[in-house]
């Protein structure tokens, strides 16, 4: 279904044309009205309750499980994507014969600590690029070969929203034996998502682009193997069993809570981030994500169009994700444009090759019209 623009949910000034939710989201009156409530019980911390350090995040764990079809167990809350990497890191053992497949300009988070493990364990890493006409789907799957022991990529290329089949990549993946590290951060909240149909080994996202909530908290799920096994990379007292009986700290545990909350990072209980961050899941989980997704493919699809009427390049509709598309270029050409852009107060990103556009429901046809009359 396609949703009714939602622009009166969201302070945006009427001149300004916000097509860089792939960026950072802005947030909405909800979201930012539950920070400021956040405050304001962080400001008189002798009113707060054993509650509130729990009850919250568990309720974001929810919303996020419900998101990707999966069980609260399995979700941890953690601040950056980086930190879910080397969480996947630790707990991923490869040897010298395996290679690590990764795709070619993928985003520095999910890159560097597959640089470490591969200088660590000696497995070969592989960059992974395509030719012309073929898709990214089709370049990995021709890499996962049985002596793949990782495969680590996004569900859409960060730099223009090239569509990565992951099913496709799972079902090869498990068959050659190989691990898989997802990260969502440029797909969920705005492309659906299906644990039970790709099973990886573990998937992260922020919070702060698609899933419209605030910098500094992000989300790990972790397959049922780690969530019994795993070990951390912090050596905190809030995963532990037993943490919420503060009058008990000092009664040292080594046991690790159940499921994802052994990966939870330390002082998640932020009491100004996770109330925005459950404003923001709930407001996405109403909406729905498939049909943000539809809405946003039609505003794109009409980006995609006039782009190319205008003699620009960008990945057909069957090649990305509807929530997103990058128009190409020419590398002479990118100062005037963002220039112009600028002082139009028309705002996107340029990311390789790519002028990244990505629009939500607070656009328009009209901001689409604005943003393709300066092209």
């Amino acid at each position: 279904m396609v949703l009714a623009n939602q622009k009166h949910l969201f302070d945006i000034p009427p001149d300004v044309t916000y097509l860089n939710c792939s960026y950072m989201s802005p947030l909405s009156l909800r979201v930012k009205e539950a920070g400021a409530s956040g405050i304001q019980k962080r400001g008189a911390p002798w009113e707060l309750k054993i509650s509130d350090w729990f009850d919250p995040g568990e309720q974001v764990r929810k919303l996020v499980a419900s998101l990707i079809h999966s069980d609260p167990e399995n979700i941890g809350l953690i601040p950056s994507v980086s930190y879910g990497i080397a969480v996947a890191a630790k707990n991923i053992t490869l040897k010298p014969h395996q290679t690590i497949v990764l795709l070619d300009q993928q985003y520095p988070s999910n890159v560097y600590p597959w640089r470490n493990l591969s200088r660590d364990s000696g497995a070969t890493l592989i960059t992974v690029t395509k030719e012309h006409g073929q898709s990214w789907t089709e370049a990995l799957t021709a890499n996962i070969t049985e002596a793949t022991g990782l495969v680590a990529v996004p569900n859409c290329h960060w730099t223009d929203g090239s569509l990565i089949d992951l099913e496709v990549i799972s079902a090869r993946a498990k068959r050659m034996g190989s691990h898989l590290v997802i990260d969502a951060s440029q797909s969920l909240g705005a492309y659906p998502l299906d644990i039970r149909k790709i099973r990886p080994d573990f998937l992260v996202s922020v919070g702060y682009k698609w899933l419209m909530g605030s910098y500094g908290l992000g989300y790990l799920y972790a397959d049922d193997r780690y969530c019994r096994d795993g070990v951390s990379i912090e050596e905190g007292w809030l995963n532990r069993k037993g943490s919420e009986d503060f009058s008990r700290l000092v009664d040292y545990r080594d046991e690790l809570k159940s499921g994802g909350r052994r990966f939870d990072g330390g002082e998640y209980p932020d009491f100004v981030r996770l109330p925005m961050a459950i404003a923001a899941l709930t407001q996405v989980s109403e909406w729905g994500v498939a049909d943000i997704q539809e809405t946003l493919a039609g505003l794109t699809a009409e980006i995609e169009r006039r782009a190319q009427l205008a003699g620009y390049e960008a990945p057909r509709r069957a090649d990305r994700v509807g929530h997103m598309i990058g128009i190409k270029i020419p590398p002479d050409q990118v100062a005037a444009i963002s220039r112009k852009l600028a002082d139009r107060r028309v705002f996107v990103s340029f990311r390789g090759s790519s002028m990244r556009v990505a629009p939500h429901l607070y656009n328009d046809v009209a901001d689409i019209q604005k943003l393709c009359d300066l092209l």
